[in-house]
């Protein structure tokens, strides 16, 4: 289980006074990944245009290039602005099968300081039932913060 005190702080230290978006993507994708062996995939997809995310930094295998808003669980949590929490992947609707080997999600969406969609943080795991609550306000609050900054 990911020690989110201790990711939290790392995270700040490691940001602390970027301003650059894909930067701070890049940095929490890095230390998310390796903070909890739940963490099969863990990266961004970016709002790349009206309603189309495209991939940004992430760890673990290659995962989709692009995903409209209308489909996954990625696109849910951007079309919605909610925290999407799927324990089995296999029963999401319209699920994008990016990885064979995923069979729980959990994906958050990333807002600006100003409350503009940036995109979504989207972790997956080999495991079913692989994410609580905990981890979406955990991971919730880190984003929140990383993220603040940006205008």
């Amino acid at each position: 289980m990911a020690d989110y005190g201790t990711l939290s702080k790392t995270i700040e230290a490691l940001t602390e006074g970027e301003t650059d978006t894909v930067s701070l993507m890049a940095t929490v994708a890095c230390e998310v990944h390796h903070a909890d062996d739940r963490f099969d995939w863990t990266g961004f997809y970016r709002v790349a245009g009206p309603g189309l995310l495209k991939i940004g930094p992430y760890q673990g295998g290659h995962g989709c290039l692009t995903i409209p808003f209308s489909r996954g669980v990625c696109g849910a949590a951007a079309r919605t602005g909610e925290v999407q929490l799927v324990p089995d992947v296999d029963a999401f609707p319209g699920h994008i099968a990016c990885a064979s080997s995923t069979r729980s999600e959990l994906v958050l969406p990333v807002w600006n300081g100003k409350g503009r969609l940036l995109g979504v943080f989207d972790i997956d795991s080999d495991q079913p039932d692989a994410f609580t609550e905990g981890d979406a306000e955990a991971l919730a609050d880190i984003l929140g913060r990383t993220f603040a900054c940006i205008s």
